[in-house]
């Protein structure tokens, strides 16, 4: 089943969809990056703590053996002084009483600091340490004497806290180019509705103006008391039918927009001499030099929309005649059966001054455009016509001054 052509609510529905699938993406990738970083974090940090504590061990047992040493004590003080002082994670020795002896390293606490609030904060401390990390003992000659309690590094508390500091900014930024993101498609939703007022009021536009001009005509001439007046009345009635017809072209392409047109098996060789002949009509005001040429290949029928297929091919030419010199410039277009049989194809041709590499690759987004006064929406809506609809393709086979080329397919089969 063909899918429903809508040009405001698809391109809505196109960016809502990136969006929503922009977002799922981060979100995925963000949490899976986030718990493999947490992983690694806390895996590095267990690794710590278990050298971190494979050095604990052996300061005690250093201090174990230079206290129940026959010495004076100076190698209990050297051990103190140039290996449990030197330790970068935090230490406090309690006398067996488990009051606080010495300590070390202990954030905001001075080494100095012997008053009753410091102890109590030290007390408080040391129930921590032993709670994380248990507590170690000290014997002299076979009695105990104190405990040894030690807790984790700077480090270490820095590793903690620094991946959700960076999945915090990550996060962030991720919340920043989503709003981001939106601003520029609410931009662009913009900038479609005023384009797609500028098509209206230029299909319009042109009817219009030419019904005006013959109204003049009829106003200007006596088209009843001659035989001349009537047939300059009856050319006239007979191009503002032309006109009339065209209007109601125009409306129906409109009121198509939001609803689902249907596919009906057409002639595309008659779609595209239809086209021609009203480009051919105009020649005059587009440059007495342009020529357009059509080569029609033996095609069956093909389901189409008549309607649309017209609107999307005018495109096609349109952005032809504005590319081609105005006394020299050539459009063929050509169709086919692809090599496989089950496609028809239209080429549309022209010897303009082509379309550059990096233009190429942005010629269908909405809103892209390199003429100065364009809102680039003609091809963007030629692709939905031919692909989100027709479930055909269109591409550009091949561009340089001189020869550009744009080709579509369209199934010979209506797809289910």
């Amino acid at each position: 089943m063909a899918r429903p052509w809508r040009f405001f609510s698809s391109t809505s529905e196109l960016y809502v969809g990136k969006s929503t699938l922009l977002k799922i993406f981060l979100l995925g990738g963000i949490a899976i990056v986030s718990a493999l970083f947490i992983w690694y974090t806390f895996n590095v940090i267990e690794k710590l703590q278990i050298d971190t504590r494979e050095q604990v061990v052996k300061y005690v047992k250093l201090w174990q053996m230079a206290a129940n040493s026959q010495t004076d004590g100076t190698e209990l003080q050297f051990v103190f002084d140039e290996i449990i002082v030197k330790a970068t994670f935090p230490i406090i020795v309690l006398d067996d009483k488990d009051q606080p002896v010495s300590w070390r390293n202990l954030s905001g606490i001075s080494e100095t600091d012997t008053s009753q609030a410091t102890l109590q904060k030290i007390k408080q401390e040391a129930q921590e340490m032993v709670a994380h990390n248990g507590r170690f003992e000290l014997h002299f000659a076979g009695e105990h004497v104190n405990y040894l309690l030690y807790g984790d590094s700077q480090v270490i508390n820095d590793l903690r806290r620094m991946p959700f500091i960076q999945i915090g900014i990550v996060v962030a930024f991720m919340i920043v180019g989503i709003i981001g993101f939106q601003n520029i498609r609410r931009s662009e939703e913009r900038h479609i509705w005023v384009g797609m007022a500028k098509e209206a009021a230029h299909q319009l536009g042109t009817p219009i103006s030419s019904l005006m001009g013959w109204l003049e005509v009829i106003e200007s001439e006596d088209c009843s008391e001659s035989v001349s007046g009537r047939a300059t009345l009856a050319s006239t009635v007979e191009n503002m039918k032309v006109d009339v017809d065209r209007l109601q072209r125009v409306a129906n392409r409109f009121g198509m927009i939001g609803s689902i047109p249907a596919l009906k098996p057409s002639n595309l060789n008659e779609r595209v001499a239809e086209v021609v002949d009203y480009y051919r009509r105009r020649l005059p005001f587009q440059g007495e030099g342009i020529r357009i040429q059509v080569e029609a290949g033996n095609i069956p029928p093909l389901p189409l929309n008549p309607e649309l297929f017209t609107w999307g091919l005018e495109n096609l030419i349109k952005n032809a005649l504005q590319t081609v010199d105005s006394k020299s410039g050539r459009i063929d277009v050509r169709t086919s059966v692809s090599a496989d049989k089950r496609n028809g194809v239209i080429e549309v041709q022209d010897n303009g001054k082509g379309i550059t590499a990096a233009a190429a690759r942005k010629i269908f987004r909405p809103g892209f455009t390199t003429k100065k006064r364009g809102w680039g929406l003609g091809l963007t809506l030629t692709k939905r016509i031919v692909e989100d609809y027709h479930g055909g393709r269109i591409w550009l086979e091949r561009s340089h001054p001189g020869e550009t080329v744009f080709r579509c397919e369209f199934p010979l089969e209506k797809k289910s």
